[in-house]
């Protein structure tokens, strides 16, 4: 009964076997990752030779996975739409015993349990690895939180943008001593350092180094802690400045009102005068009218208040009534006999003859 099961043993270690042992990978985001797949055959493994890789999705809401094949003497590598074009087979002849692959560009999706499969009957044999992807820290930022004056209280503060957990911190002084205050020295591997009522000793150039698993990341930091400012005489600026924004502002309202007022003032008036004006009369009726004025006054005459008539009178008539367009020559009026000027109206007078010098005969 020993000698068959001898035989077994010997037969299952002679069969078909991985020899990479299970292990975890860890690998940084963009990188790429080498999983190890090396297996033996025995005489008695003269089946075709088949490889396959799947993965376990670390979410565990997705079942196996196949992302690589080799069989038939083919390789196909379209089956998992994530890992496309991006994991490969290390070795140009697998069935020298070579089954690994590279993952290249790694992302956070990547992460899981991937499982090498090898067959050739009648051997079969499996191994995992996990492989853990993890985001170096980048984009640190080393800043003050607070007024960096003497006697008063403020932070440092070392912050990368991103960075898997979990992330170490060192904090150094690069200038003058190159000693850190003792204060300091329990918070020196912490993200934040408080300070307390600051001194002048203080001032310096720090670095913050930031660490995880697979990277390092540095930010430097310029401290330069200064004498109280002025607040009182700051306030007064502040509140001056103010006050002079406010009188200008007020002044350009009051200059655009003014404008405005005086344009609507200008509109009103204008258009008032325009209403008051009367409409022109006719030249030709108030010609009329002034020489019949003055005939009448000539009728009511008598001789004696003619001496303080003169004939310059007639040359009251405004020239502007009698100013008439280039026309046709006109006849001379037609005379009027007497009994006819009765008839009209008119009024006779009786004018005294004059000598030359002026005088009434």
């Amino acid at each position: 009964m020993l000698f068959p099961c001898t035989f077994l043993s010997q037969g299952f270690t002679r069969s078909l076997s991985i020899t990479t042992p299970e292990q975890m990978i860890e690998k940084a985001k963009g990188e790429t990752a080498y999983l190890p797949c090396k297996f033996t055959l025995s005489p008695e493994d003269q089946g075709p030779l088949d490889i396959e890789w799947l993965i376990s999705p670390a979410d565990n809401q997705k079942v196996d996975q196949v992302i690589i094949l080799y069989s038939g003497d083919k390789i196909y590598d379209d089956y998992y739409p994530d890992l496309k074009g991006r994991v490969h087979f290390t070795s140009n002849d697998l069935k020298s015993g070579d089954a690994s692959i590279n993952v290249t560009n790694l992302q956070l999706s990547d992460i899981g349990t991937y499982q090498c499969k090898v067959k050739k009957a009648p051997g079969v044999a499996n191994k995992k690895i996990q492989l853990v992807v993890l985001v170096k820290p980048s984009g640190t930022r080393c800043y003050v939180d607070g007024s960096e004056e003497i006697g008063s209280d403020f932070k440092l503060k070392c912050e990368p943008k991103e960075g898997s957990l979990p992330l170490q911190y060192e904090w150094q002084k690069l200038s003058d001593s190159q000693k850190m205050p003792t204060s300091w020295l329990a918070e020196m591997t912490l993200s934040v350092i408080s300070v307390k009522n600051a001194s002048s000793e203080y001032s310096g150039t720090y670095s913050c180094t930031v660490r995880n698993r697979v990277g390092s990341d540095q930010c430097l930091l310029r401290l330069n802690v200064v004498p109280p400012s002025n607040k009182a005489g700051l306030i007064a600026g502040a509140i001056i400045g103010t006050l002079l924004a406010l009188v200008l502002i007020g002044l350009i309202i009051f200059c655009c009102h003014k404008k405005r007022r005086e344009e609507k003032y200008e509109k009103e008036v204008h258009h008032d005068i325009r209403e008051d004006v009367p409409p022109p009369k006719s030249r030709t009726s108030t010609a009329r009218s002034y020489i019949g004025s003055n005939h009448s006054s000539l009728g009511s005459m008598s001789p004696s208040n003619m001496e303080g008539y003169s004939k310059t009178q007639y040359n009251q008539v405004p020239s502007e009534d009698f100013e008439r367009t280039p026309q046709s020559p006109t006849l001379p009026p037609a005379k009027v006999a007497a009994p006819n000027l009765s008839r009209m109206g008119a009024i006779p007078v009786m004018i005294p003859a004059q000598s030359k010098d002026g005088s009434i005969v």
